[in-house]
């Protein structure tokens, strides 16, 4: 009986202590996270004007008002686009990038890991800046095109509503496919060297052992790559903001900008930027859960 009670004892001051020692992180959790989520979504519905800092409660008028208002489907319509253009073409050239720095035959492999992960690293908006210029009427990609014989946009390419988020989407795909292949790397470097022994042991050619091994054990890899790169090609803002300003004729406006233009641009539709927000948070988590089903399934 008395070995219980001290067992007790100690099990009740470390739950204490344990409790002292998440105290920190949860007042933060509160204060910085919790409370603006739940404040957001009571903004939501709500009609909030920020030079006055009053609101009214209008129900559910700010989401019924954004399923009709044709700019949503507008942008809606465009990051559809961005992330299901940008994500395919991203996983597979990171996995290209990957499954070549990993071949034994590739010298320098510590050079150009390190220079395909550079653009990752770097500021977006010292990119965007960089690629404004290059995208631009008397840029590079323009005098290379026209050097090559080929078509390009004589305004530039961020001043056609044909090419802009064409453009933006290319330097996309430059940016992350450097994080990703590292992912990649790693998820092959983990797959047992026994295995691919004993597929040359049973003569099976390079494009049987990625068929049959390589491919297959990288799936757990391949469905994080897809979710993440999703969520975040979903949430594009710095581009725009620095690149387009959503324009040229909202051919760039995407949905994270349509919340930051309500939220910060005008004075009187904060809740509504909230509900967008939280449409964008339902429509994230919709994708996420489809494609770790797929991928899963196809496990």
């Amino acid at each position: 009986m008395r070995l219980f009670f001290m067992m007790n004892v100690n099990n009740s001051h470390s739950y204490k202590g344990t409790t002292l020692l998440l105290l920190p992180w949860l007042i933060t959790f509160g204060l910085f996270w919790l409370y603006p989520l739940l404040y957001a979504f009571y903004v939501s519905f709500t009609q909030y004007s920020t030079l006055g800092d009053t609101s009214t409660f209008i129900g559910l008028a700010n989401y019924t008002r954004i399923f009709s208002d044709s700019l949503f489907w507008k942008a809606l319509a465009n990051t559809s686009i961005f992330t299901f253009g940008t994500v395919p073409v991203t996983t597979c050239f990171a996995l290209m990038l990957a499954l070549a720095l990993h071949s034994s035959t590739i010298r320098w492999k510590g050079f150009f890991r390190s220079a395909f992960f550079l653009p990752s690293v770097t500021s977006l908006v010292v990119i965007s800046l960089i690629f404004t210029n290059l995208y631009s009427k008397s840029g590079y990609v323009n005098i290379l095109l026209s050097l090559c014989g080929l078509p390009f946009p004589e305004r530039g390419w961020l001043l056609e509503p044909d090419t802009a988020l064409l453009g933006i989407m290319a330097m996309d795909v430059w940016i992350s496919a450097g994080y990703y292949m590292v992912l990649f790397l790693a998820g092959i470097q983990a797959i047992p060297a026994d295995l691919y022994e004993s597929a040359l042991l049973s003569g099976a050619n390079a494009w049987q052992r990625f068929r049959f091994i390589t491919l297959p054990l990288l799936r757990p890899t391949m469905l994080f790559v897809i979710v993440i790169n999703t969520i975040k090609s979903f949430q594009i803002f710095v581009e725009i903001y620095v690149m387009t300003k959503g324009g040229p004729l909202n051919a760039t406006t995407t949905l994270v900008y349509m919340v930051y233009e309500h939220a910060f641009e005008r004075a009187d539709t904060m809740g509504y930027a909230s509900a967008l927000a939280f449409i964008i948070f339902a429509l994230l988590l919709l994708f996420s859960a489809i494609q770790m089903k797929l991928l899963k399934q196809k496990a």
